[in-house]
């Protein structure tokens, strides 16, 4: 979760610095409408979509990191080691979050209640098809939706520049995108850029109803009407404001310059290769994390750059050399690193003597153990059967009252690597804990798995490794 707020943060920011440095300046402002209200989506969406076409070709490690299964009590439960290393989100940030949302929407509704106020204090009219509230000694100037507040205090003529404008906003629904980013800082209370997003919103909304009102009268009086008065306005981020003093000297910029010319459109292809490069990262990039789900395996990855390879290749070489004649574990162990890279594979001549030694990346395999009663699935349902099958026998075999060790309580963590090997029996090779109890237990449930349909690759049987992380909860 973390690693995906990161990523849409830095996003937005990129769409940011792209709109600030080759877009706010130009003329096109309803293209620049739609990039605001876009880019944002997009920075939501992408860091979720991955294509396989442009992933990198990281290879898999041998072992495949099965789901966390939690033991504690008289009940146990199968659980994912996601769910498990996200549980400080679960308790402590998404409370956080939750409660900035409330404090969020206790200032939406605020805000509203000031716009139903005021609408309730104000002589209602209408004028054309716009409905109009006459404010009681007030020169406030500012539409929401359909409605256009006027001061009563303002002139004859102020109140027709006024409406004029505000038609526009209405017309183009102006509103709607201003309460799309109203949600937006709700949801995102946290996220200073959904509010720098909303500003140049805000902006863009005024040169757009400027442009249309300066194209029906003289360009130059209606700037100078915009200089001729200070007006007080409702700070409401929501709302369109007539005269807001900070937008002015910006308005009166954009009124005085000329329209952009039509090649300067193609500063919008900026924003094909900066998406593209957006999905060549969120393709490439893995979670820091590396757990599986209860439906999806993740595995565990480690990486090698080509010079690594061959320095080791190098070393190896040296150290043959310098030794001579290798011993017969050493011998087999070459003999195996032969067969996995040479092109016939498990047709090399030398599979038959390191068969037992072979060992294939889960994410390669042809054919994936089976568990008992798993069989006839196809290749992702026997994953999914395999996993949930494991989860349920480690859960349902452990025993805690084996555990004599009154100093083992609490949350308490163990990694068991096992293979299941050409037979399908399953052969523990190493459990990490930190209490001898807790690893002779392991050691007890997992010899208690029964034998398996070994995996297969090119059609020899072979070897698989796997992890499993164990989590007790001792009370």
């Amino acid at each position: 979760m973390i690693h995906y707020i990161l990523q849409t943060l830095a996003f937005q920011l990129l769409f940011l610095v792209v709109y600030d440095l080759f877009l706010k300046r130009e003329t096109f402002f309803n293209w620049n409408r739609v990039y605001l209200l876009i880019t944002p989506i997009l920075s939501f969406l992408l860091p979720l979509i991955q294509i396989e076409a442009i992933q990198q070709n990281i290879p898999e490690q041998f072992i495949i990191q099965l789901p966390a299964v939690i033991v504690g009590g008289t009940a146990s439960e199968g659980i994912t080691a996601a769910e498990t290393t996200a549980s400080f989100w679960n308790f402590g940030w998404e409370s956080l979050w939750l409660f900035g949302v409330a404090i969020s929407l206790l200032f939406f509704s605020f805000k509203l209640y000031k716009i139903f106020k005021l609408k309730n204090s104000g002589t209602r009219t209408q004028f054309e098809k716009l409905k109009l509230i006459i404010l009681p000694k007030s020169d406030a100037a500012f539409s929401f939706f359909d409605t256009v507040f006027l001061g009563e205090t303002l002139s004859e003529t102020q109140k027709q520049n006024i409406l004029l404008h505000e038609r526009v906003h209405i017309q183009q629904y102006h509103s709607v995108d201003l309460l799309f980013f109203e949600a937006l800082r709700i949801v995102c209370w946290f996220n200073p850029l959904v509010y720098v997003f909303q500003n140049r919103m805000e902006l863009l909304q005024e040169f757009i109803a400027d442009d249309k009102v300066a194209s029906q009268k003289d360009r130059s009086s209606y700037y100078q009407d915009l200089l001729s008065q200070v007006f007080k306005t409702e700070k409401i981020s929501f709302i369109n404001t007539f005269f807001n003093h900070s937008l002015i000297k910006k308005r009166i910029l954009m009124l005085q310059k000329s329209k952009s010319k039509k090649i300067f459109q193609l500063k919008y292809l900026v924003l094909i290769p900066v998406v593209c490069g957006m999905l060549v990262y969120t393709s490439c990039a893995q979670e820091a994390e590396g757990s599986a789900t209860a439906t999806t395996a993740d595995y565990t990855t480690t990486s090698a750059s080509k010079s690594e390879v061959i320095q080791n290749i190098e070393a190896l070489k040296e150290s043959i050399a310098a030794k001579g004649n290798l011993s017969s574990e050493e011998e087999k162990a070459l003999k195996t690193l032969m067969v996995l890279t040479s092109d016939e594979g498990m047709n090399n001549l030398h599979f038959d003597a390191v068969k037992d030694q072979i060992e294939i990346p889960f994410g390669v395999i042809d054919k994936v153990p089976v568990y008992p009663g798993c069989e006839g699935l196809d290749a992702e349902e026997t994953k999914k059967c395999f996993i949930q099958k494991i989860s349920t026998f480690v859960g349902d075999n452990f025993e805690l009252k084996n555990l004599n060790n009154t100093a083992i309580f609490g949350k308490q963590k163990i990694m068991a690597t096992f293979v299941i090997n050409r037979e399908g029996a399953v052969v523990v090779k190493d459990i990490k804990a930190d209490h001898a109890e807790l690893q002779a237990e392991a050691l007890r449930t997992l010899n208690l798995l029964p034998k398996m349909i070994p995996g297969e690759h090119q059609g020899k049987k072979v070897a698989v490794q796997y992890g499993l992380p164990i989590v007790f909860i001792v009370e």
